[in-house]
């Protein structure tokens, strides 16, 4: 019987065929854009979450709290190389690794622009070689006493940042300094990182004055150790050694894992606000199909009249309105999962070809279709149900009689 209701529904659907697209524009349109949204938000998820397991679940993050801009960060919110050696000497740091990480202008064959420049000591970069892909693509690597040479990001020699790319031996002037080129990263697959100027630390400072400061620090714990608990012993520390109140403190210790769970609550919000403006489409979509099918209930009355009198039930008529109605509501879902991968690939392709980042990737997961399709069933059903429920209470006489 169902079955026979389903083509019944189809059929009604297919002779009404304008009205049918008509009323599905709401439904495609909104299950297009939620589609989109999630595939590219579990993309982006599942990406940053395989980075921060590279990262790996042993390293702990150190950084000054609140900060701005680089650079904008007054002196009681810099960490230093005093913070570095206190750090150092907690009980379960395997080794600890600071950064200074400065905005600055770079010139190109008489071309400007603004960058990262990104300071290490040469021997902290090997350590960090394990957690992040920083492998010399062309030339060779920085060494200790490099002075005014540059390692440059993978978009600097091989990307649209310069008109001319980057080559190895050419000179770029940083900051009003003539520096030598002399190796190219292999792409890493973040814009920052792949588009950074890499040179020792002491230059950096030199060049833009800066006298003490680590703009973060990298932490990996020993073998055996739990990084909350080290993470814990590092904040009671540098809260005495920098003569902070808890709760007062001017920095920020966190573990990976801390930091991925952040970033899942933070983005769960974003991505639930975003798909919801979506979703007002549906809402709009439904109101359509609730519209046509009491038209249809109108339209059909004495064809209900007629059912009754041969014996239909008004479960029968009920049924058959509401998978009517779900029909609109999938057939329009099916529309729009199509429409939404393609809008989720399209993104995707384009955030590849011209921001040259994995970042943005459609996540075709076969949960976000299936679920799709049979909330767009139920909206269809949902909408409809008030109009099935006219029809189930036709009386076949006054069907009949309906002129």
């Amino acid at each position: 019987m169902i079955k026979d209701f389903l083509i019944l529904g189809l059929n009604n659907l297919k002779r009404r065929r304008l009205r049918s697209w008509l009323t599905m524009i709401g439904i495609f349109i909104g299950i297009a854009a939620v589609v989109a949204l999630i595939s590219l938000g579990q993309g982006l998820q599942d990406y940053i979450s395989d980075e921060f397991e590279k990262l790996g679940s042993d390293k702990i993050i150190i950084q000054p709290k609140g900060m701005g801009p680089p650079g904008t960060a007054g002196p009681s919110l810099i960490l230093t190389s005093k913070d570095l050696g206190v750090i150092e000497n907690v009980k379960g740091v395997k080794w600890a690794v600071g950064f200074l990480v400065k905005q600055g202008r770079a010139v190109y064959k008489d071309e400007a622009g603004i960058g990262f420049g990104i300071g290490s000591n040469p021997e902290d970069l090997k350590l960090l070689s394990e957690i992040q892909s920083f492998n010399i693509l062309d030339g060779r690597d920085l060494k200790k006493g490099d002075k005014f040479k540059v390692v440059v990001g993978n978009n600097h020699a091989y990307g649209d940042i310069w008109k001319k790319d980057v080559e190895i031996g050419s000179t770029m002037q940083i900051e009003g300094y003539d520096f030598k080129v002399i190796g190219v990263l292999d792409k890493i697959g973040n814009p920052i990182d792949d588009g950074s100027l890499y040179m020792t630390k002491e230059v950096l400072k030199e060049i833009l004055n800066v006298e003490d400061e680590e703009s973060q620090i990298m932490v990996k714990t020993a073998e055996g150790f739990d990084p909350e608990e080290v993470a814990e012993t590092i904040e009671r520390k540098l809260r005495k050694s920098r003569g902070e109140k808890e709760d007062q403190e001017t920095f920020n210790v966190q573990t990976s894992e801390q930091l991925l769970e952040t970033f899942q609550s933070i983005f769960a919000v974003v991505q639930g606000v975003l798909v919801g403006i979506a979703a007002i489409s549906l809402l709009v979509g439904g109101v359509g199909i609730m519209n046509t099918m009491y038209t249809s209930v109108i339209e059909r009355t004495k064809e209900i009249g007629t059912m009754k009198a041969i014996g239909a039930r008004n479960s029968h008529v009920l049924l058959l309105f509401l998978l009517e109605s779900g029909l609109l509501g999938l057939v329009g879902g099916l529309i729009g999962v199509g429409i939404g991968i393609g809008l989720a690939k399209g993104a995707e392709s384009i955030a590849e070809i011209y921001i040259g980042s994995p970042l943005l990737q459609a996540s075709m997961d076969p949960t976000i279709m299936i679920g799709a399709l049979v909330f767009s069933f139920v909206i269809g059903t949902l909408s409809g149900a008030l109009p099935a429920l006219q029809a189930s209470k036709l009386k076949p006489a006054d069907a009949l009689r309906f002129e």
